[in-house]
């Protein structure tokens, strides 16, 4: 669950991002990000100085300047990880990072599909699932797929609140369902 701050700071970086003329890529912002959320995560000792509120905020915005260069952030994502730092929110990068991603998909018209199968798909068999869905929806789909043996066969997919049983598994249920109603 995404907190409404970790929201709001992920859409002022995209207001800027987005803005015509900016001459920047908005997924090199995600990515900036990412690489700082990945450093906090390899190396415990940053993120217990980035996160420990006894370490003072001029000490935190230090470390992220130090890294900056190595990390390959631009003066833009360095500044956004100061207001981070300034605003004691340093700690909720991996909450604000997933907003980016969801308020970037939702900006360029992309929908989340979470496509289950049973067996691995092989490339046409997600090309021609992500295209389904994309007619479905009216929208084009960035899909994450999943592997589960338990739905027998056949494939599930969740867009949204909406949800797509083409599975074994599935379509037994449902057959179980109408059999109980009858009785």
């Amino acid at each position: 669950m995404i907190s409404v701050a970790a929201h709001r700071y992920a859409e002022a970086l995209a207001d800027i991002v987005f803005t015509p003329g900016a001459g920047r890529k908005p997924e090199q912002a995600l990515e900036q990000l990412a690489a700082f959320e990945s450093a906090m995560d390899e190396f415990p000792e940053l993120k217990h100085v980035m996160i420990t509120p006894a370490v003072p905020s001029a000490r935190k915005r230090a470390v992220v300047a130090d890294l900056a260069r190595p990390l390959g952030l631009s003066p833009l994502m360095r500044n956004f990880l100061f207001v981070l730092v300034d605003r004691h929110r340093i700690g909720e990068i991996a909450e604000v990072r997933e907003a980016l991603r969801q308020v970037m998909d939702e900006r360029m018209g992309f929908v989340r599909a979470d496509i289950t199968s049973a067996q691995p798909l092989d490339e046409k068999q997600t090309a021609d699932l992500e295209e389904e869905l994309g007619r479905l929806t009216g929208k084009k789909i960035r899909a994450n797929f999943t592997v589960d043996p338990t739905l027998i066969g056949g494939v599930s997919a969740r867009v949204g609140s909406r949800r797509y049983d083409g599975s074994v598994r599935g379509q037994l249920e449902n057959m179980r369902q109408k059999l109980a109603a009858r009785s």
